[in-house]
């Protein structure tokens, strides 16, 4: 799926994010706690989720074939990690 559009959706129980592909197809994340969260905070939220269940389905659903391979993201800069799923707000702690 080729990511093409992303709408928002501020809920009485969260935030709906939907994450649109070029082909019509979508994926929803519900982000809790919409009450305490920005627009901006719950789409970061949502994009960390996401990048879990990528790492998490690789392989035909099957683990990943080891710790670099389960961590790569095509980043290869040695001075920077892999990725980062932390919230602003988790980073601010």
């Amino acid at each position: 799926m080729h990511l093409t559009d992303t709408r928002v959706a501020h809920q009485d129980n969260g935030w709906r994010i939907d994450f649109v592909g070029d082909d019509g197809e979508a994926v929803t994340v519900h982000v809790a706690d919409g009450a305490y969260v920005d627009e901006g905070v719950a789409v970061e939220r949502a994009r960390a989720i996401m990048v879990q269940l990528t790492a998490f389905g690789t392989r035909g659903g099957g683990r990943s074939l080891n710790a670099y391979d389960a961590s790569s993201n095509g980043n290869f800069d040695d001075d920077q990690p892999p990725f980062d799923i932390r919230t602003e707000r988790d980073r601010q702690q």
